[in-house]
């Protein structure tokens, strides 16, 4: 989807993001016809960023915000029962609010913060219950998402969430509910047929 105009260029059924080789074969015929992206948007998969950086090198990678939100907060619950669970929540409640650079420098800040007193603690501890070992998940994955996601700050043309295509493959659900009968080689056209008279 074009970020700005919120039209879709290209869609397939049945293409999975953890396979590198589906991701090539998806990804290719956009290069043929010339797609040539400032940035992508993305939710995180390393497959699809992987595809990305070796088919558009210097390409801009921007996480979805939104996604980073969503997974952290799940991960640290609702109500954490540690300190250092319940200060790293309050990191993930910010994610979404920041428009400025200094409220990035400061959210950065809270950050390293959190690592030095909590973090590189909890990264060397033995696992020991899904609890804790979801909060070893929601730290790593805001370790490694943040270098991809705060660069719509210095380009504000690049969107900082998927809403906008979550929003599409929602309506695309819901009419697909309707031809649930399809028989799985008509899929194809289905969807193709659905991307070209709804590109928005």
């Amino acid at each position: 989807m074009d970020g700005e105009t919120k039209e879709i260029i290209t869609g397939s059924y049945g293409v999975s993001e953890n396979s590198e080789k589906q991701l090539y074969s998806f990804f290719i015929p956009l290069i043929t016809r010339g797609l040539n992206p400032v940035s992508f948007t993305v939710d995180g998969s390393p497959q699809a960023m992987k595809v990305i950086r070796a088919l558009w090198p210097g390409i801009i990678i921007q996480r979805c915000l939104v996604h980073v939100q969503r997974q952290g907060l799940s991960w640290c619950r609702s109500y954490p029962k540690t300190v250092g669970a319940r200060r790293l929540r309050d990191i993930f409640l910010r994610v979404t609010s920041i428009r400025t650079k200094e409220e990035m420098d400061k959210f950065l800040e809270l950050v390293t913060q959190w690592e030095r007193k909590y973090g590189r603690d909890i990264a060397t501890q033995p696992e020991r219950g899904w609890v804790f070992s979801d909060i070893k998940r929601a730290r790593s994955m805001l370790i490694k998402a943040l270098p991809y996601m705060f660069n719509y700050l210095d380009n504000p043309h690049i969107p900082f969430t998927t809403n906008g295509l979550e929003s599409y493959f929602s309506r695309l659900k819901g009419h697909y509910r309707q031809h649930r009968g399809l028989r799985k080689k008509n899929l194809h056209k289905y969807f193709s047929w659905y991307f070209f008279y709804r590109p928005q």
